[in-house]
Order: C-alpha cells, then sequence, then structure tokens
C-alpha cells in the first residue's frame, strides 16, 4: 500500500474538494503577462516589417514581365501589350526554375518589346525588303514588333543593324506573359538557329509552361461544374455532423463493429501469411537461397518473410485480444464519453462552425506573410546598364559597357551597332537589401508564432465551452447562456499570453525542423549512409518532441480554460493527471482515433463515390436538370470535392475531438474531486455512474441549488 501511495505521489496529488469550484473560473487574472507583452511587440515589429517591404518592394516584376527599357507590359503605357517578345529567344539562358523564370524572366542578351498578341504565323525579312522603310515592311502589315519610337521612314536595314526590329518571328504562344515559340514550328534559315536547337530549348518549357490552354480549359470546368461542388461539400457537412451527433446511438456498437473488423483483418493476415508459408516451406524456398539482394519484392518468394509475418500478426491478434479481455472496463467509459460528447456537440451547435473562424485568421496570417515575404523579394532599385550585341565590332571600343545608364535616353546614331540600354536587375545595396535575409527570417518566425497561437486560441475556447457543459449539474438547465462566446472573450481578455507562450514553444521546434530540413536537402548529393543515418535520427526526434509538445499544449489549454493558471502550471497539472490515469488516456485516445478516422472515411469515401459516378456520366435517369456536365477534366471536381469533404471533415472532427479531450480531463477531475456524497455528488452522466459502479447519494433533481 505504501509503495502504491508513494508511486502515485510521483504524478502530483489528487485534486482536492473545493466546494466553490462550479466548473470554468469566472473570477481570473491575466496569466503570462512577459509572454503576452513579447507577443504584441512582436506583432508590432512584424506589422513594421510588413509596411517595410510595402514601401520597398515591388511585386509587379513577378506579375508583369519588363522589356528592354525596364518598363512593365500590362499596365501604365503599356497596359494594351501584356507580351513580352524576345527578338533572338534563342540567345536566352533557359533555366528548369520557373519561380526564377517568373520574377527575373530568362537571361536573354536581346532586345525585348512589348507587344498586345504573340506572332502566330513565320516570318523573315526578305533581301528585297532590305532597302523599303520600316512603315512599309512592319507596320503596313501590321507586325507591330519594332521597339517603341522607331520612325516608320527608318530604312529595315539600319533598323536591324541597331537591332530596333526583329529579323524574323517564329509561332509564339504566350507562358508567364512572355511569347515562346513553339517546338514544332518551322524554323527560318537563319545562323545559329536550328530545328534542334528549338527542340532543345523551347520544347521542355512549352511542355511545363503551357499553361494558357490549361488553366482555360480549367475556369471552363470550374464554371460549369462549381455548383455541383458545393453540393458535393454540403452533401460531405451534412454528413460529418450527421455522424458526430448520431455517435450517441451507435457509439458503442460502432466501436466494437470496428474493433471486430480490425481482428478480422489480422485473423486473415496470419491465414494468409500462413498458407503463402505453407506453399514456399514445401518448394523448399527458403531466404539462405536468395542471399542478399536490393529488391524488396523478392523477398516474398522466400518462406522466411511469411513466417516472420505470421508471428507479428499473430501478436498484435494475441495483444488485442488481451486488451478486449482486461481492459473493456476502460473501454466502455472511452465509449460512454464519445457519447457524452455528442450530447455536448448537440446542446451547442455553434461549436461546430468555429473552426470557420479559425479558417479566416489562418488565411489572413498565411496571406500577410505571403505578401509581406513578395514585396521584401521584389525589393531594390531598377538596376540599367550599356548592352551591345557584339562589341568587337568597330566603334564599340570606347564604350563604356554595363556602366549605368538611363532607360529614357536610349543611344541613337551610336558609333556602336546595336547599343541599348537595358534592364539588369535591382540593385542589393541599401538598409533593407542588406537586411532582407533577416527580415525574411522574421517573417517565417510570425508565420509560425501567428498559425500556432490562432490554433491555440480555437483549442482553448472550445475547452472553455466544453468544460461549461461537463461541470452544469442540471443539464441542460445550468448550461451558461453563450458559453462559446463568453469562452472566446475570457480567453482573449485573460490567457492572450499563455497562448502565446505554449505557440512560441512549439514554433521553435517547428522553425529547427525546418532548419535540419533545410541542411538535409543541401547536403543530401554529399552525405555518406553514417550521416544520413544521424540525420535521420535527429529528424525523427524533433518530429517526436514536436507530436509531444503539440500534446501537452492542448490538455494545458484545456485547464487553463477551466481554472485559468498559467502555461507552466496548467501543463504540470495536465501532465500528471494524465499520467496518474495513463491506461486510461490510452484507451480513450485509440478508440477515439479509430473511430474518427473511420468517420473520415465514410464522409470522404462517400462523397468521392458519388462525385466519382456523377462527374463521369454514370448515374442514369437523373433528368436533363441535374445530369453532369461536360468537362475536359472530369477528375478536376472529383478531387475538388474530395479535398474539400476532407478539409470539412477535419474541421468537424476536430472540434469533437477537442470535446472528447475536455471531457475526459473534468472525468478524471471528477473522479478525485468527488466521492457521490451529498456533499461532493459527481457530474458524470448516469451512464458513466453506472459503468463505474458509482451513484450520487441523492438524486439530481434534489441537489442544493447552486
Amino acid at each position: 500500500m505504501v509503495g502504491k501511495q508513494d508511486q502515485n505521489e510521483v504524478y502530483g496529488k489528487p485534486a482536492k474538494y473545493d466546494p466553490s469550484f462550479r466548473g470554468p473560473i469566472k473570477n481570473r487574472s491575466c496569466t503570462d503577462i512577459i509572454c503576452c507583452v513579447l507577443f504584441f511587440l512582436f506583432i508590432l515589429g512584424y506589422i513594421a516589417v510588413g509596411l517595410v517591404a510595402w514601401v520597398y518592394g515591388d511585386p509587379q516584376q513577378v506579375l508583369y514581365p519588363r522589356n528592354s527599357t525596364g518598363a512593365y507590359c500590362g499596365i501604365g503605357e503599356n497596359k494594351d501589350k501584356p507580351y513580352l517578345l524576345y527578338f533572338n529567344v534563342f540567345s536566352c539562358v533557359l533555366t528548369t526554375n520557373i519561380i526564377a523564370i517568373a520574377q527575373n524572366g530568362p537571361a536573354c542578351p536581346t532586345p525585348q518589346v512589348c507587344v498586345s498578341s504573340c506572332p502566330e504565323v513565320p516570318w523573315t525579312v526578305e533581301t528585297a525588303q532590305l532597302s523599303q522603310s520600316v512603315g512599309q515592311v512592319f507596320y503596313a502589315a501590321n507586325r507591330n514588333f519594332c521597339l517603341p519610337g522607331v520612325p516608320g521612314d527608318m530604312q529595315v536595314l539600319q533598323s536591324l543593324r541597331q537591332e530596333l526590329c526583329p529579323s524574323f518571328l517564329l509561332p509564339s504562344t504566350p507562358a508567364l506573359g512572355r511569347c515562346f515559340p513553339w517546338s514544332n514550328s518551322t524554323v527560318p534559315e537563319l545562323p545559329g538557329i536550328s530545328n534542334m536547337s528549338i527542340d532543345q530549348g523551347i520544347s521542355g518549357l512549352l511542355d511545363s509552361l503551357n499553361a494558357r490552354d490549361i488553366s482555360v480549359k480549367i475556369f471552363e470546368d470550374f464554371a460549369q461544374s462549381w455548383y455541383w461542388i458545393l453540393i458535393a461539400l454540403g452533401v460531405a457537412l451534412v454528413l460529418s455532423l450527421l455522424f458526430i451527433l448520431l455517435l450517441r446511438l451507435v457509439a458503442g456498437p460502432l466501436v466494437f463493429v470496428l474493433i471486430i473488423g480490425v481482428l478480422g483483418v489480422l485473423a486473415y493476415g496470419i491465414y494468409h501469411s500462413w498458407e503463402e508459408y505453407r506453399v514456399l516451406r514445401d518448394k523448399g524456398a527458403s531466404i539462405s537461397q536468395l542471399g542478399f539482394t536490393t529488391n524488396l519484392s523478392a523477398y516474398s518468394s522466400v518462406q522466411e518473410t511469411w513466417l516472420a509475418a505470421l508471428i507479428v500478426l499473430a501478436v498484435l491478434e494475441g495483444i488485442l485480444l488481451l486488451m478486449l479481455i482486461f481492459l473493456r472496463q476502460r473501454i466502455r467509459i472511452a465509449i460512454a464519453l464519445l457519447e457524452e460528447a455528442s450530447r455536448a456537440v448537440g446542446q451547442m451547435m455553434s461549436t461546430m462552425f468555429y473552426p470557420l473562424f479559425t479558417f479566416v485568421l489562418l488565411l489572413v496570417c498565411i496571406a500577410y506573410w505571403a505578401m509581406t515575404a513578395l514585396y521584401l523579394a521584389t525589393s531594390g532599385q531598377p538596376q540599367y546598364v550599356f548592352w551591345a550585341p557584339n562589341v568587337s565590332l568597330s566603334g564599340c571600343e570606347n564604350v563604356p559597357m554595363n556602366t549605368s545608364c538611363n532607360p529614357m535616353d536610349q543611344p541613337v546614331n551610336s558609333s556602336c551597332p546595336g547599343l541599348m540600354c537595358i534592364f539588369q536587375g535591382y540593385l542589393s545595396t541599401g538598409l533593407v537589401q542588406r537586411s532582407l535575409f533577416n527580415l525574411q527570417i522574421y517573417g517565417v518566425l510570425g508565420l509560425f508564432w501567428t498559425i500556432n497561437w490562432v490554433l491555440a486560441l480555437g483549442q482553448c475556447v472550445l475547452a472553455g465551452a466544453f468544460a461549461s457543459f461537463y461541470w452544469a449539474f442540471h443539464k441542460p438547465r445550468d448550461i451558461p447562456t453563450f458559453p462559446l462566446s463568453s469562452a472566446f472573450l475570457r480567453t482573449l481578455r485573460y490567457h492572450t499570453g499563455s497562448l502565446a507562450f505554449g505557440a512560441l514553444i512549439l514554433t521553435l521546434v517547428q522553425i529547427a525542423r525546418v532548419i535540419l530540413e533545410y541542411i538535409d536537402n543541401k547536403l543530401r548529393g554529399t552525405q555518406n549512409p553514417m550521416a544520413r543515418c544521424i540525420m535521420c535520427c535527429f529528424k525523427c526526434c524533433l518530429w517526436c518532441l514536436e507530436k509531444f509538445i503539440k500534446f501537452l499544449n492542448r490538455n494545458a489549454y484545456i485547464m487553463i480554460a477551466i481554472y485559468g493558471k498559467n502555461f507552466c502550471v496548467s501543463a504540470k497539472n495536465a501532465f500528471m493527471l494524465l499520467m496518474r490515469n495513463i491506461v486510461r488516456v490510452v484507451v480513450l485516445d485509440k478508440v477515439t482515433d479509430l473511430l474518427l478516422f473511420f468517420g473520415k472515411l465514410l464522409v470522404v469515401g462517400g462523397v468521392g463515390v458519388l462525385s466519382f459516378f456523377f462527374f463521369t456520366g454514370r448515374i442514369q435517369g437523373l433528368g436533363k436538370d441535374i445530369e453532369s456536365p461536360q468537362l475536359n477534366y472530369y477528375w478536376l471536381p472529383i478531387m475538388t470535392s474530395i479535398l474539400g469533404a476532407y478539409v470539412i471533415a477535419s474541421g468537424f472532427f476536430s472540434v469533437f475531438g477537442m470535446c472528447v479531450d475536455t471531457l475526459f480531463l473534468c472525468f478524471l477531475e471528477d473522479l478525485e474531486r468527488n466521492d457521490g456524497s451529498v456533499d461532493r455528488p459527481y457530474y458524470m452522466s448516469r451512464a458513466l455512474l453506472k459503468i463505474l459502479g458509482k451513484k450520487n447519494e441523492v438524486p439530481p433533481r434534489d441537489k442544493r441549488k447552486k
């Protein structure tokens, strides 16, 4: 007895009876004030970073391409000219980084001009046209591809020598706002240009960037099917809500059916492994004959593999059967808590739609970070330099190439043929540019911290609402009015600092994981097996640490919502309470995971199957008004419906999971605080009292008024 008492003392003393306790404490004070002040200062700094990025950033360089003078295509004076044409696109140094192409464009030492449309037919300047004027050859034929300001009476030969007009045009398609030639276009006979150069330089790029036609088709599909997608999402919402509300009736049978199903799957696995092992044993197929091989599928043809599978499955089957025998009482408690959670959600339906508010806050956090990062990445003043296609020609010796110039004062009648002032890039000098990396790191930290804080706010608010349900003696009469809004205001007023504290701890671990992933990605090609093993161990440890912190934070927020203590005290009390009831914790966690997994599978699978049969036209006889639309990609609305159904089911079931965890902690506290006497009655449901073999000495209607 003494040893057992000492063991319990390790995890703290049980909660003592408090006659004044009636659920979530209303008279509370602010907690973790230092962390609250730090969080608000950080947010002010985050806002300052956004203002600096907005002042110095220029995201138009990502959204719009620039011509040779640095002017944007598609806006301003080039509003009617959204595409960029390269006079000689084959001089471009193409890259496979799509983001780099979008931001900087291909590195092209050739004149670039904004055009209203890309060329559709091939064309080459003929010999007889060299003596004609630009107006006759280009403007009269609606070939508006010369640089701005080229006079119509200029001789074509002179314009080509100065690279003011293109010497050839190829059928092109717009990609990322730039005209790229078709890979199967007929190439004119020009020096250094061949069909092979097009196939090598353009084909791969167009295969990945031919987004215009695909985007149009995708837009058409969404335009044709958007209301059906909304109907599918509505079906997912109804299925999720019905599943949670019906758990009060079917939780017990459903859990046992799922457990029997798992036992059946393991039993079939044992049978299949035995049959395979018996056949291979009779054939004499052994691993000694196979030896060591990297072809893992070859191990399925040896008897030792199936013998090992047989042993593992048999052990799992035996463990599960023993758990059902010896932990049946705790499984019944878990089922009763699930049923009670379903009743709580039914009494407070507003909690089911709180994830929408969380989702909006998360969108705000992500959008603010994305815009700030974009503006920071595009900060800097544009830089223009002198450039010529061939600096070895006579007249170019005295021209200061690659020196700064004014793009508004283009060199005219220069002795150097083709001399131009072109856009080179953005200056990296200046206080903001020098601090760009630090500001981006600050932004990433702000992203993680704000997201984790928003998630923590949602957990604490829901915990406060569901705790008020459990500690209401007469349900639903004693449940406070507007419990969700009361919990929200209480959490935001008193516990912003505690939520920020827990979110900061989780953020630091997540940042460490991101840094480790970055290092692993950079060193992947140079690592030896030992280094890869060490890196994998570090990543595994950080993953486990993150999961543990999330678990601890979740329960700490529940205790904060109930008692109003600071984060450290709440985390300690929650951890000690759970450790004193570790077996119940494991059973409830696994039963809840199994049930919610089945619920997600039911909702997502049901919506996916219905969407597949509808959008592929396999459901006949529905009438003209509800027949499936004609689509380019039928899988697009199907995948959208499945993804939306998963998001909806995850949002609903996250509320239910938070409800189960809150009621569970309240249940454990109820067992330690009260004993069922007249002065200390249990607050748990009658089903739980019956399972535990306990009862209150007086009926609930005779309980003294609180």
